[in-house]
C-alpha cells in the first residue's frame, strides 16, 4: 500500500477511536505500559519525547517522572488524540507537557540529540516505515540517550486478532497489514540493533486482556482500536453481524469474571550509542583517550 495513504487510514482512524480508546483499552494495556515507564526509568529535568502518544496514558506518567523541572513532547498522527492531551495537561496545569501532530518518520521540529529518552507505546506497528521511525529516534536522541518501544507480540498469542479478517471480510480496511511482524521472535530486537541501537534488551509479557462484558470486548475491538475507521463505514445490519462474528471468536476466553483474554506484548530498551573517544596521542598521556 502506499505509505502516505496508509498514514491517511491511520489518521482519521485513530481521530475516530480517540473518544472510546481508554474506556476500552485503558485497563488491558496497564501491564505493558507500567513495564515500558519502568524499563524508562525517566527522571527529573529530563527531556522526553513520547511518540505515538495517543490520549496520553505514557505521556502524563512520564511528566509526573520527569517533573516541572524536565520537559515532555507528546506527539501522535491523530489530532483528535493530540487535542485530548493538551486539554488534559492544561487542566492539570501542566507547562512542561506540549504536544502536537507529527509523523513519526519525519519529526520535524526536533532538534537533533535534543532530547534524553524516546518512548513509543504500540505505534510501531502501525507505521508504514518503523525502521524509518527507528532512525528518527536516534536523530534526536542526545548520546547515551534511552529508546523503549512496545508492540504487540505475536498473532498466535494473541486471543483478539481475529478482528482484522472480520473487518476485512466486508471491506478492505488496509489498517496495519503486517500488525504482528515486529512482536514475532525477536524481529524488534533486530530492527533496533540493525538500525545502530546499542545495549538492546527484549523483554516479552503475556497478560490477560480483561472485559467486563461482550459490549465493552466489542466496543474496545471496534470503537476504540484500529479498525474504528473501517466501522464506521458499516450500515446496521454489518456492524451487528461483526460484532457477532468477533464475540464467537473470543467465546473461549469468557469466564466467570467476564472476558480474558490472551494478549502478548514484546517491549524493547536500547540506547542511543556514545562515539568512542579516539586514541590520540598526548604529551603527557600517551596512548591514551583523551578530548583532545
Amino acid at each position: 500500500m502506499d505509505a502516505r495513504l496508509q498514514r491517511r487510514i491511520q489518521r482519521y482512524g485513530w481521530d475516530k477511536a480517540a473518544e472510546f480508546y481508554e474506556d476500552g483499552w485503558q485497563e488491558s494495556l496497564a501491564p505493558v505500559q507500567d513495564r515500558l515507564l519502568n524499563l524508562a526509568n525517566a527522571q527529573p529535568g529530563e527531556t522526553v519525547l513520547d511518540i505515538a502518544c495517543g490520549s496520553g496514558l505514557v505521556t502524563f506518567p512520564l511528566a509526573e517522572a520527569v517533573t516541572t523541572s524536565g520537559r515532555v513532547i507528546a506527539t501522535d498522527l491523530s489530532a483528535a488524540m493530540v487535542a485530548i492531551v493538551e486539554t488534559r495537561a492544561s487542566g492539570l496545569g501542566l507547562a512542561h507537557v506540549e504536544a502536537f501532530r507529527a509523523d513519526a518518520e519525519a519529526l520535524s521540529g526536533i532538534e537533533n540529540n535534543s532530547v534524553d529518552l524516546v518512548t513509543c507505546a504500540l505505534g510501531l506497528m502501525y507505521f508504514p516505515d518503523p525502521e524509518a521511525a527507528l532512525r528518527e529516534m536516534l536523530r534526536v536522541l542526545k548520546p547515551g540517550g534511552r529508546i523503549v518501544c512496545s508492540v504487540w507480540g505475536a498473532r498466535k498469542n494473541c486471543g483478539w486478532a481475529d478482528i482484522f479478517p472480520i473487518v476485512d471480510a466486508r471491506v478492505n480496511s488496509a489498517v496495519c497489514p503486517m500488525f504482528f511482524r515486529l512482536g514475532t521472535g525477536e524481529t524488534l530486537a533486530k530492527e533496533m540493533a540493525d538500525a545502530d541501537v546499542s545495549e538492546v534488551v527484549s523483554d516479552r509479557l503475556s497478560v490477560a486482556l480483561p472485559f467486563d462484558d461482550g459490549e465493552h470486548a466489542a466496543d474496545a475491538a471496534f470503537l476504540g482500536g484500529p479498525v474504528a475507521l473501517a466501522y464506521n463505514r458499516f450500515d446496521a445490519a454489518e456492524k451487528a453481524a461483526a460484532r457477532k462474528d468477533y464475540l464467537d471468536s473470543i467465546a473461549p476466553f469468557f469466564t466467570q469474571k467476564g472476558y480474558r483474554i490472551p494478549g502478548e506484548f514484546v517491549v524493547v530498551y536500547g540506547r542511543k550509542a556514545v562515539a568512542e573517544a579516539k586514541l590520540v596521542k598526548c604529551r603527557a598521556f600517551k596512548d591514551r583517550p583523551c578530548n583532545g
